[in-house]
């Protein structure tokens, strides 16, 4: 039996001797690259901090002593050192959950996976523990490096600053990454740091000197390392980075070192007020694979080979991401104005293709949406046009600056929103089901949702000629579907998709739920319900088409895989009667719920999303069973119901 099978909880660390920790920690690397291999996740980061999760294991007390994680994708090691091991179904229905989930364990305390909120959170804690009287215990963030690039992680340390009465450990796990390598000033300094060697070779000599002379030696270089390790600190120079925040600095230390790591997190915990630890990690460490891949270390696969790293399954199929990635090259060509900007996700949002080609024109500012949002006003207003993309999930962190800095001066900024809808195993923090909703707010945004790879490009195109207010191309994660083409593109540039005989069911579908919408459509067809089926291009604004094509059908279905509250469906319906169109509008989407980590499927299916309950419930809203009641028609035909409807198939 392997050392990590008898390992239930934190306090099972306690007894292992220095041997057996490294063995454990080559049996939690194996473990991981064997499980992960085989359900996709994030490997490289975790690789990383195998001996640092397990030194704060060791010498904290969690839960007593909550350790947050940002991100959380760095905490399967925290899972499986809290009695979490069967990773079978990691990020599947019913599995783990690829970040910190309370419902799993009580050692979890984040669930929030965005960036750098994290020393907001042990700020908030560490108040309540020295409020209340707990000032027994610690609270202990582990941060990125990468999560230093953003604001929020500034204005947390400033507060923590002007209140250093209490128990607080920051851990700054810096491998030189957040996705890629970390950007900015910041990240330039850390690495001047990693890599000194005045450092490394200081550190060195002070350990060999002191171990040559035998146990009294060793005795006297454990006393001496905390003072050592402020003189490195001064010899770098790295202290002056935080010297005006009144934090206590230690470090940089080898993050996997064992000895280093828990004399110094102990240092660490009897300070009695707020200390960052900077430990220096290699991602990726461990497995080769990941070591030599330059772009992110395996920061996040899918399944692959344990033994060779290589991807399994067909490489042919072509993502949406890839699809826009061409687009901006092409406009590039075009135009020398268009620019590229994102918040430290280059490679997953496209921007890798137009960097290589125009690497003058493209500026990744970290993990900083908010920044890059009102940096792209400014850009606009000097002459360019920027294309800002990030992942739907994280706009939700700049929404402010799209109102007030880019929407208010009628910007012409387009924003690039990559993982919209469904994303499916990176569960509610990940998922891009709001955009929707919150943007279609902001005075005169233009949404777009392309329905394949041709209306991508096409939106794409269009979205980018406008220059005096924001527009949004969305699309969601995963491989682009087959074209979809139109008979007939209305005036207003909605695109008809189905007619299938009388004027019965209008279906307004946004993006990729026009093949749901055609599936539904036939089913109807087959039930003698007449179904027509229009994708709007831009879903924001409502195109004159949509109006007048509601007012010559009896019923009015929306389909969208954002929420349905506040959501495209909930506008329709608000334009319809604004005009005077009495139809009915049923809006479907997803629930205003967060959404727990399973396949796109399975959550499309438990919000009823599928063809057969969507056109059971039509036919019961077209007989009158069913609210919303489609308009009464003089003929509504011979209209029967399929075994299917009648009993209610899934």
């Amino acid at each position: 039996m392997s050392l990590l099978d008898d390992i239930r909880g934190p306090r099972d660390l306690d007894g292992l001797t220095r041997d057996e920790l490294r063995t454990l920690a080559g049996e939690v690397r194996a473990f991981l690259v064997e499980n992960v291999a085989r359900t996709g996740g994030h490997l490289g980061p975790n690789l990383g901090v195998v001996e640092l999760t397990i030194a704060l294991h060791r010498v904290f007390d969690s839960p007593g002593d909550p350790i947050i994680f940002d991100t959380g994708h760095q905490s399967y090691v925290h899972k499986l050192l809290t009695g979490r091991q069967d990773f079978s179904q990691l990020r599947s229905r019913g599995g783990l959950a690829g970040y910190p989930q309370r419902a799993e364990s009580e050692h979890d305390v984040v669930e929030s996976s965005h960036a750098s909120s994290s020393l907001s959170w042990a700020d908030g804690i560490s108040r309540a523990f020295t409020r209340t009287g707990r000032k027994d215990r610690h609270v202990v963030a582990v941060v990125g490096d990468g999560a230093l690039t953003g604001g929020m992680t500034w204005e947390a340390l400033n507060n923590i600053s002007d209140d250093n009465d209490r128990n607080l450990v920051i851990v700054v796990n810096d491998n030189g990454r957040s996705y890629a390598p970390t950007i900015g000033g910041m990240a330039r300094y850390l690495n001047r740091v990693r890599t000194a060697d005045s450092y490394e070779s200081l550190r060195r000599g002070s350990a060999g000197f002191f171990h040559r002379l035998g146990p009294v030696g060793r005795a006297v270089y454990r006393g001496v390392r905390g003072g050592t390790h402020g003189f490195l600190s001064r010899f770098t120079n790295n202290a002056a980075l935080y010297s005006n925040l009144d934090i206590k600095y230690l470090g940089p230390i080898d993050g996997h070192d064992f000895e280093a790591l828990e004399e110094t997190l102990q240092l660490a915990k009897e300070y009695s007020a707020p200390v960052i630890v900077h430990t220096i990690t290699e991602k990726g460490r461990g497995y080769e694979p990941a070591r030599r891949d330059e772009a992110d270390q395996f920061h996040a696969v899918g399944k692959i080979d344990p033994t060779t790293g290589e991807p399994l399954g067909s490489s042919d199929a072509v993502a949406w991401t890839d699809v826009f990635s061409e687009a901006l090259v092409a406009a590039g060509e075009r135009r020398d104005d268009v620019i590229a900007m994102t918040a430290a996700m280059l490679r997953p949002t496209g921007l890798l293709a137009f960097a290589q080609r125009f690497p003058d024109r493209v500026y990744d500012v970290g993990i900083a949406e908010q920044h890059a949002v009102a940096s792209s006003a400014g850009l606009a207003y000097g002459g360019l046009h920027p294309v800002v993309a990030i992942y739907a999930t994280f706009m939700n962190r700049a929404f402010d600056q799209v109102v007030m800095d880019v929407a208010l001066h009628r910007a012409g900024v387009t924003f690039v929103l990559d993982r919209s809808g469904v994303t499916g195993p990176d569960g509610p923090s990940h998922h891009g089901v709001w955009d929707l909703a919150m943007l279609q707010l902001v005075p005169g945004i233009r949404i777009a949702a392309p329905r394949d790879g041709e209306r991508l490009r096409e939106l794409f195109d269009e979205a980018i000629e406008v220059a005096d207010a924001p527009t949004v191309v969305r699309f969601p994660k995963g491989t682009i579907p087959a074209a979809l083409e139109a008979v007939e593109r209305r005036e207003d540039g909605v695109d008809v998709l189905y007619r299938g005989g009388s004027e019965d069911v209008l279906i307004v579908a946004i993006g990729p739920m026009a093949q749901l919408a055609m599936e539904v459509a036939e089913r109807l067809r087959a039930q003698g319900i007449g179904a027509t089926v229009v994708d709007p291009r831009w879903a924001v604004p409502i195109q004159p088409s949509i109006v007048e094509l509601a007012r010559a059908h009896r019923l009015v279905i929306t389909l969208e895989d954002g929420i349905r509250v506040g959501g495209v469906g909930t506008r329709v319906r608000q334009v319809l009667r604004e005009a005077g169109v009495d139809t009915a509008v049923d809006e479907l989407g997803l629930p205003g719920k967060f959404i727990d980590h399973a396949s796109r499927e399975e959550i499309l299916r438990d919000a009823g999303l599928t063809p057969s309950k969507i056109a059971q419930d039509v036919v019961a809203q077209v007989l009158g069973t069913r609210i919303p009641i489609a308009r009464p028609a003089e003929d509504a035909g011979a209209i029967w119901l399929a075994d299917e409807a009648r009993h209610g198939e899934a």
